[in-house]
This record gives structure tokens, sequence and C-alpha cells, in this order.
């Protein structure tokens, strides 16, 4: 679970990174949960979109996604939400100098 000042940070970072994932009509995918969470290992820190014509809100979306790879929702803006977990192998950020 993030503390709020981690959340910030986090929202800080993810304010300059690229949109990677889109979620569209065909909703959430085994085999989208599985890429998220490859770039999640990866990068720590993904931004993803909802895109209109998905039948998911960006909030639903966001915690549905979250919920199945294992990931925390920072935010969710608009369309747009940002998920973080933190990497096994690939550790980029350090939540401890966050607080």
């Amino acid at each position: 679970m993030l503390t709020s000042k981690q959340r910030a940070s986090l929202r800080a970072m993810a304010s300059s990174l690229e949109t990677i994932f889109q979620v569209g009509k065909g909703g959430v995918t085994d085999n989208m949960c599985e890429q998220i969470g490859n770039a999640l290992e990866a990068r720590e820190l993904i931004k993803l979109r909802v895109l209109d014509n998905s039948e998911y809100s960006a909030k639903e979306a966001a915690a549905e996604i979250a919920e199945r790879v294992g990931a925390d929702v920072v935010q969710v803006i608009g369309t747009r939400f940002v998920l973080y977990r933190e990497s096994v192998d690939h550790k980029k950020i350090d939540l401890k100098a966050l607080k």
C-alpha cells in the first residue's frame, strides 16, 4: 500500500511518461494483463489509456488491471491512469526514499 507522499512522488514521475497501453473495445484480456505485468517488471511505473470505444471507464480498467497484475493504482485522470508495481529484478524506484 502506497503512502500519500509516495503516491504524489510517483504521480510526478509519471507526468512525463508516454502512454504504452490502451484498453479498447476488446476490454481487459489475459494477454494484455501478461504484457502489462512484463512492462511493470521492466519499468515499475507505466501509463495506460482507455479508448472511447471501450466499455470500461478509466477507473474500472485501472482497478481490474491492478488487481490482476498485483499493482497499485497511482492515479486516474480522465481516460488515463498510472500503475506501479515494484520490480523483482529491475528495481528503479526506491519507495523508502519517497516517504
